[in-house]
């Protein structure tokens, strides 16, 4: 979409007509894959109706998803802006900020806390037993599924390695990659209803307390360890009090926890470093962002330092 206002514009008739009545105003957020607009009591996505389908995932979802776990859904479907249609979900506006990737300005004690009632919500997801169409969608293949096999790491890396034509990552990256690989389980269950997305940007809080899990784009059947890195690996200098709240709420040993979060990692950046060095002209910041994380995953050994 290249005419904002006129998407600014295609927001507010999608909000008042949800709500009935004039929204009052609304500001953008940033997002890096929508459109999204914040009033006072509503959130408005809109996407290309041509681009990535995820945005559908989210809209079938929602109004299935365990009572208070996300923001409720108030109406969605397609708009036409111009000469094409744009997809739209319009939510109640739940209370809270997120905490942010890394958690800056989050004291220890905080840390702790939100990591325990963040866990705690994940565990109802988790136990959630969707049926009919909702599993169905759950079920539908995503072009970024996380750690699924063994096999398919070492099949990812095999085709990162054929991609850097020019050797922009250092061989022992790549070496590193493979080491991982080696270590990783045969494979990974589909077994319970997992958020796939769930970093520090996508939680709501309001008083010190969780209030939201937002961005349900990336939801599909996983393992709980699929949730457990993203939790950790974005919580900046609490990722040790993460994992310990993990491993006491799940009763997982810590190497474990260490292990199952250092291969979902590795199988996101060579997934991510492909996509970018496929279309380097687009993905220029990201491949410099992903090369950077891979140098601390494997010659800073990220998830294993505070062991060392």
């Amino acid at each position: 979409m290249t005419d904002l206002r006129q998407a600014h514009d295609a927001t507010r008739a999608i909000a008042a007509a949800a709500l009935g009545r004039d929204p009052g105003p609304m500001a953008t957020a940033e997002s890096s894959s929508h459109h999204v607009y914040v009033g006072s009591d509503v959130v408005v996505k809109i996407i290309d109706a041509a681009d990535h389908s995820r945005l559908n995932r989210e809209i079938a979802l929602a109004p299935h998803l365990p009572t208070g776990l996300t923001a409720p859904l108030l109406d969605s479907g397609l708009y036409q802006l111009g000469t094409r249609d744009v997809r739209y979900a319009c939510y109640t506006r739940i209370p809270g900020t997120a905490p942010g990737m890394g958690m800056p300005g989050v004291d220890s004690v905080t840390a702790r806390s939100l990591a325990e009632e963040a866990v705690q919500r994940l565990d109802r997801l988790h136990n959630w037993m969707p049926a009919g169409p909702t599993e169905q969608t759950l079920r539908e293949p995503l072009d970024h599924g996380g750690f699924t096999s063994q096999a398919a790491l070492f099949a990812e890396i095999d085709r990162l390695a054929v991609l850097d034509r020019h050797e922009s990552i250092p061989r022992r990256l790549l070496d590193g990659l493979m080491a991982i690989a080696k270590r990783a389980p045969l494979h990974a269950q589909a077994a319970v209803p997992v958020h796939a997305d769930c970093h520090w940007d996508n939680w709501l809080v309001q008083d010190l307390s969780v209030t939201a899990l937002l961005d349900f784009e990336w939801a599909r059947f996983g393992e709980p360890a699929d949730e457990w890195f993203f939790l950790t690996r974005f919580s900046g200098p609490h990722t040790e009090t993460v994992l310990d709240v993990i491993a006491h709420a799940t009763t997982t040993s810590l190497e474990t926890l260490r292990a199952d979060c250092e291969v979902r990692e590795a199988t996101y950046l060579a997934s991510d470093l492909c996509a970018a060095l496929e279309n380097p002209d687009a993905f220029q910041q990201l491949a410099a962002d992903r090369l950077r994380a891979l140098e601390e995953l494997i010659v800073g050994r990220y998830w294993w330092r505070h062991t060392l």
